[in-house]
């Protein structure tokens, strides 16, 4: 056998190891949560169905895990803030922070409005509903990890809800109108994230990349960028992280993170003041200056996605547990601590297992992200959900981010075409001069350069003045070059397609199992 055949099988091997590694790891913490739960609650006369939807409640949050929360460090890691272990570390322990510290006492089962419990009399079909409503939703988020696609763990759930009740109790239980405003949101979301984030980095490339000196203009305006990012987190926290341990109002949560920029200014513009004479002056000694924002971002993005999303896991099951509890199943119950632990450990193993696929994609499969572009979106997520919350708009954190990466990408793409018109200005203006053999080997040099290298060969060409002069050829030659994509189209068709079809998609595999659950169920 040659040697490159026998390297082969054993990196086939070694993947197939990987993957029954991963595999065998989560069907332990699905054990432990079956014997747990089991133990618990064995006095009850219907324990193995709480058994039952405890197991599918911990099968959802390791999918939450291990696609939802890639939005979070993706960024971070793909413009190499963070590497792939340390995102997975910091993402692990804040998000189950968030989900165990301010996770909530009470969230509703029916997420969102969609289906009127009072509509479900009878406390099994109750029961069937959720259990439904949960593996469809789990087995869609599995399906579209596979698949590479990030989708929106909300809508996923949303969908389980509306498909498992429809099922239960025909097509009148479904509030059509909450349901019209997250067809909305599929649209609102991603294009308000993806504007932010697009016009947060142009103004950051006007203020500073363009300039003559980068490093001198960031060392002004990067202490005010850290401080408006401090200011849309702080407020973020307050109003999404940490309502349910204390109720913050909207001007408190403004007031409280002015205090916090403000803060933030006084400490961050001597640190970077003091950095600046170690950083090489150009792009790379710019990023490195958003190395820690990006940090915190992730972090602060985690601890709050596991406030609010542990609840897509962890909701449904509180209810049944309310409910074989002797409890009433209504719209809200109280969520026990050991549901909750189940949610956060769930999310955190998951995304430790199944997230760097997802946390790649997000970070380095759509476009190509460095720090400040990730700076950007960060901060787009905050300012987005912040600006959603307070309309009452029903948005996923997931497109939001999405969103926000192909903005910045696309915004990458306008710029590169915006100064394919420029160099055509110039050159029109010089057409016929001498000087060719020059001129050539400075657009060469210029099609051959990264984007952010341009605008300097750019600025040498207007310092020619009469002597630059490009041929017809070599000016459909230049413009080819110009007009590349910075965003991958099929990651693009991809993603956006996996948006749409999340709700439809989750309906029905959650009518199917709960006619399934039924059928086993009844006499």
């Amino acid at each position: 056998m040659k040697l490159k055949e026998y390297l082969k099988i054993e990196s086939a091997a070694d993947l197939s190891r990987t993957e029954v590694g991963r595999l065998g790891t989560a069907v332990l913490f699905i054990v432990a949560v079956m014997i747990f739960t089991g133990t618990k609650f064995a006095h009850i006369e219907q324990s193995y169905l709480l058994v039952a939807a405890a197991v599918i409640g911990a099968y959802m949050a390791l999918n939450i895990g291990a696609n939802d929360v890639a939005n979070n460090v993706g960024p971070a890691v793909g413009s190499f803030a963070l590497t792939l272990t340390g995102a997975i570390i910091i993402a692990a322990v804040f998000e189950a922070a968030g989900a165990i510290i301010a996770g909530g006492d009470v969230v509703s089962t029916v997420k969102k409005g969609i289906i009127d419990p009072a509509d479900i009399d009878d406390q099994n079909t109750f029961v069937w509903v959720m259990m439904g409503a949960l593996l469809g939703a789990a087995i869609w988020l599995n399906a579209a990890t596979w698949l590479g696609a990030p989708v929106s763990t909300t809508h996923s759930i949303v969908g389980g809800v509306m498909g498992a009740g429809i099922a239960a109790a025909g097509w009148e239980i479904v509030n059509w109108g909450s349901m019209g405003k997250i067809a909305l949101s599929w649209v609102v979301s991603p294009v308000t994230g993806g504007l932010i984030a697009a016009l947060t980095l142009y103004v950051l490339k006007r203020m500073v990349f363009f300039k003559t000196e980068p490093l001198q203009a960031a060392q002004r305006v990067v202490p005010v960028m850290i401080s408006i990012m401090a200011w849309a987190f702080t407020t973020y926290i307050c109003l999404k992280g940490i309502k349910k341990l204390v109720s913050v109002t909207f001007p408190m949560a403004l007031l409280l993170g002015l205090a916090v920029a403000v803060i933030t200014w006084l400490v961050a513009a001597p640190l970077i003041r003091r950095s600046v004479p170690r950083l090489s002056s150009d792009r790379e000694g710019v990023n490195r200056l958003f190395t820690l924002p990006l940090i915190f971002a992730a972090a602060l993005l985690s601890f709050a996605h596991g406030a609010n999303d542990v609840a897509n896991a962890v909701g449904p099951l509180a209810g049944i547990v309310d409910v074989l509890s002797a409890g009433e199943g209504g719209a809200k119950v109280a969520i026990p601590f050991w549901v909750m632990a189940i949610g956060a450990l769930g999310i955190s193993v998951g995304l430790a297992l199944f997230g760097p696929k997802l946390i790649r994609t997000v970070g380095s499969e759509i476009t190509e992200l460095d720090r400040a572009r990730a700076f950007c979106i960060a901060l787009s997520a905050a300012i987005t959900v912040i600006i959603a919350s307070q309309l009452g708009m029903p948005i996923s954190s997931t497109h939001v981010a999405l969103g926000a990466v192909f903005g910045v990408g696309f915004l990458r793409e306008f710029l590169e075409q915006r100064m394919h018109r420029v160099v055509e200005n110039v050159l029109a203006e010089h057409q016929g001069d001498p000087h060719f053999d020059e001129v050539e080997r400075v657009l060469r040099n210029f099609e051959n350069a990264q984007p952010d290298v341009k605008a300097e060969i750019l600025n040498r060409m207007k310092d020619m003045g009469a002597d630059a002069v490009i041929t017809k050829a070599q000016r459909k030659e230049l413009r080819g070059a110009l007009k590349r994509q910075l965003v991958k189209r099929s990651s693009l068709l991809k993603i956006v397609s996996a948006w749409i079809i999340t709700v439809p998609v989750a309906a029905f595999l959650a009518a199917l199992f709960f006619f399934a659950l039924r059928g086993m169920m009844l006499p």
